[in-house]
């Protein structure tokens, strides 16, 4: 803490030594009376008309521009579908901080006109360190989650499993209205529905005020806001249609939904509510081989059966913030959810056989009953304040709680075929996780230099995880369940984070920058002990880190800029993926993870251009990625038909590639929005005293092409591709997934429904379906080809009770999640 009563000294000290000339304003909506957000200023030399300075305006509608010199100005406002605004005769003198108020912008009513034919925003806005994106034009996701919406981003792939990846790797922090969390982004980003989305914003390379947690880096989701008083009140529903395909599961799936946000602004206070309600299930079958190698025995295990889930979400949500004046803003935060995920394997394992030199020695089949319940309670709790001095600068706090129990019984039943009453092993085992998490931080923004803006800032973060991993096994003779100690255990892990940052941001002519470091110190202690009493082991891990970054820009002018970044991140490992005892997740696979596990460290440096021509643009992003300590999923054979699944550090990673991205507007009628990432990925290490070796070059595709017809009527085709992928023991196939969405608007807008035909097949694509193989020559083989349901149609239904736009501000999942 005294680190960081130094840094304020300095920064204070900062603010009284180099005081400087500033201009200070902000731009609101003349119609609606909101701000405008990314709007941009430039401000120019009266007697000739030279650019001095520009920025770009913040969620707020403010800007400012430092580093003047005395003289004479006028300044230009602007913003994408707004009449151009002019501030004449500016006069500043030295050492003067000059607030210009409130700039109204008036909608261009030529724009109005073509934008009501079009009906349609631009998709994407590129800003000095992120590409944000605007929601409302996929129209995949309406109805959905958050998830819908990533999955048309140019630099996210997500594959049959759900996960999601960005440039190729699953590791990214997710932040809800700039506020982060460690939570899984599968299970966060399935909670949050997508129509309580505006943007998207994707920033690849952070800069050090952020978390270093990630090492794909942060998206940011920022909810639907405006500024005007008045009541917001917004509800959606979602219905599927029966399948068309049954798979051959025991239950039909059922997908239903609705969500509704309320959000009241009044004065000083700002009420915002929230809850939804979702039954999402995918119908769906797997096909597998398994063949392990002993000696001169080589053993088969071809099997065949159901893999669906049932996925249930309901949660509810509270915001109350209050601006007694313009110097100050608090906001409490409650969140509390509930959401269980139900797999169903069922899988006829029937030709089980093993081989000596080419000639069977047995054959049996068997029928294997497997259902994972996987459930995750939340409750969460925030409070945040920020306070706004007179000269410009500003102090911050939040505290976040955290209440989490995970957990779910994973059931096993070995039976007999076709005679299923024969019941050879009959196995259960569960776990209860409570999780209780705290973060605390502080931030402080120096007022504006001429050199720029230095912020600091403190954060501490504690996570404490326990859990009991009870595994039973029925004794046929007496019919009771038994402990199994070697698949029993208890943990506890306690994690301590203390990290502070400095960092250093400003423009100087055509030239934009940022430069900063975050030093963290982290304490891991991880407490191991089986529930039969023999084992009690406590591992232990610290560091001391620093985590640099910089960025720098170059703007040719208002449609070329070029820009480079650099950043230094980690990955933390989850608590399940340290618990050493195996967990039984199928009849042929063991999973566990490993108590020294090490997090990954990653350097990412980023070469980019964008180019803006008309109603048009193009970015282009080269990038490497080195990773160490990397983390994979790897196998080992258990005995001759069960594989063991192990969380380890293999070596390292490097990814080198390309992302680009295309956005063009033929007609005010016609809409074409396509991306690609291509990179060669490659891991280098060794596992189980074995080399590792892999690499191979990989894409992804996500397009979409838009018609309007006029009359309300919206039509939109996506495809999202990713190829083959390479892993550390194998290869996952390609993944195709085409939709179709059909939108009609009534009432002025306010009523909304869309006709989606999602993962199109008809009987001759290979959609929604994926192979995942891994292999050890001379050990092991295995193949599963997950086959989930295509041709599902849904319909959404959108109503607003009025025109207001949405302000909700929610807090989401800062530890538990992750664990989901």
């Amino acid at each position: 803490m005294n680190r960081l009563f130094l840094l304020l000294f300095l920064s204070l000290f900062y603010e009284t030594a180099f005081s400087q000339t500033s201009i200070k304003g902000k731009l609101i909506d003349r119609s609606e009376n909101s701000p405008l957000e990314y709007a941009s200023v430039a401000i120019f030399q009266t007697k000739d008309s030279a650019l001095v300075s520009g920025a770009v305006t913040d969620q707020e509608g403010v800007f400012y521009l430092e580093g003047l010199k005395t003289g004479s100005y006028y300044l230009l406002a602007q913003f994408m579908g707004y009449e151009t605004t002019t501030v004449s005769d500016i006069t500043i003198s030295k050492n003067q901080s000059l607030d210009l108020g409130t700039i109204s912008l008036n909608p261009d009513q030529q724009l109005l006109a073509e934008v009501e034919v079009s009906g349609r925003k631009f998709t994407t806005m590129n800003q000095v360190d992120r590409q944000v994106y605007n929601s409302d034009n996929f129209l995949t996701s309406q109805g959905g989650t958050a998830t819908d919406v990533l999955r048309n981003l140019p630099s996210v792939s997500i594959n049959a499993q759900g996960e999601i990846a960005v440039r190729g790797t699953t590791g990214f922090v997710v932040m809800i209205n700039g506020k982060p969390s460690q939570s899984s982004p599968e299970a966060l980003l399935s909670q949050l529905p997508a129509n309580a989305i505006e943007n998207i914003e994707l920033v690849t390379s952070p800069s050090a005020k952020y978390d270093p947690e990630g090492k794909a880096g942060i998206i940011n989701i920022i909810t639907k806001k405006g500024a005007a008083d008045g009541t917001f009140v917004q509800v959606n529903a979602k219905f599927g249609m029966p399948s068309i395909e049954p798979y051959d599961n025991k239950n039909k799936p059922q997908r239903y939904g609705a969500d509704f946000t309320i959000n009241h602004k009044k004065g000083k206070w700002d009420l915002s509510l929230g809850g939804n309600y979702q039954r999402n299930d995918i119908n769906g079958r797997r096909e597998g081989n398994v063949y392990t190698i002993s000696g001169d025995t080589t053993t088969y295990f071809p099997s065949d059966g159901e893999r669906s889930t049932d996925a249930k979400t309901f949660s509810g949500r509270f915001t109350l913030a209050y601006a007694p004046n313009e110097a100050n803003d608090f906001s409490l935060g409650f969140y509390a959810g509930k959401k269980t995920a139900d797999r169903t394997a069922d899988i006829l394992y029937y030709d089980n056989h093993a081989e000596v030199n080419g000639q069977r020695i047995y054959t049996m089949q068997y029928y294997n009953e497997n259902l994972r319940i996987r459930r995750g309670d939340f409750v969460l709790g925030s409070l945040d304040y920020k306070h706004t001095f007179q000269n410009k600068s500003q102090l911050s706090g939040s505290f976040l709680y955290e209440y989490t129990m995970l957990g779910g019984p994973t059931t096993n039943r070995n039976l007999g075929y076709p005679d299923t009453s024969i019941i050879y092993q009959d196995e259960y085992n569960t776990n209860d996780n409570p999780l209780n998490g705290t973060r605390l931080q502080l931030d402080y923004k120096a007022a504006p230099k001429a050199f720029g803006t230095l912020e600091f800032g403190y954060q501490f973060r504690y996570l404490n995880h326990t859990g009991d991993f009870v595994y039973e096994r029925k004794n046929n003779e007496t019919g009771e369940f038994e402990l199994v100690p070697e698949f029993s255990s208890a943990v506890d892990l306690n994690r301590v984070l203390h990290s502070g940052y400095g960092q250093l941001t400003g423009e100087k002519g055509k030239w934009s920058y940022a430069a900063g470091a975050r030093l963290e110190i982290m304490d891991r202690i991880f407490d191991l002990k089986d529930i039969g009493g023999t084992v009690d082991t406590t591992y232990l891990y610290d560091f001391v880190k620093l985590y640099p970054s910089a960025s720098l820009q170059y703007s040719f002018n208002d449609e070329l800029q070029v820009k480079t970044s650099y950043s230094k991140r980690v990955e933390r490992t989850t608590t399940f993926k340290m618990n050493p005892f195996p967990e039984r997740e199928h009849s042929e696979t063991l999973e566990q993870g490993d108590p020294t596990l090490l997090p990954e460290f990653v350097d990412l440096v980023e070469l980019g251009v964008v180019k803006n021509f008309g109603d048009n643009s193009f970015t282009a992003t080269s990038y490497f990625r080195n990773i160490q300590n990397l983390v994979n999923r790897v196998n080992t054979v258990y005995n001759d038909t069960i594989l063991n699944r192990i969380y380890s550090n293999v070596g390292t990673g490097k990814s080198l590639g390309i992302e680009v991205g295309l956005e063009l507007n033929p007609t005010d009628w016609w809409q074409i929005f396509a991306g690609t990432n291509v990179y060669h990925y490659s891991i280098n290490g060794e596992f189980d005293d074995k080399p590792i070796h892999s690499e191979s070059w990989i894409y992804s595709i996500n397009a979409n092409t838009s018609f309007n017809f006029g009359k309300n009527w919206e039509a939109q085709l996506a495809v999202n591709y990713l190829s083959p992928t390479n892993t550390a023991q194998g290869e996952d196939s390609r993944f195709l997934s085409p939709n179709l969405n059909i939108k009609k608007t009534f009432l002025d807008g306010r009523l909304s429904t869309t006709l989606q035909w999602l993962n199109i097949d008809m009987g001759l694509l290979p959609t929604n379906e994926q192979r995942i193989s891994t292999w050890v020559d001379g050990e092991f083989y295995t193949t599963t080809n997950y086959v989930y349901e295509v041709d599902v149609i849904q319909l959404n239904i959108s109503y607003s009770f009025n025109k207001l736009k949405n302000n909700s501000r929610f807090i989401k999942s800062e530890f538990g999640e992750k664990e989901f």
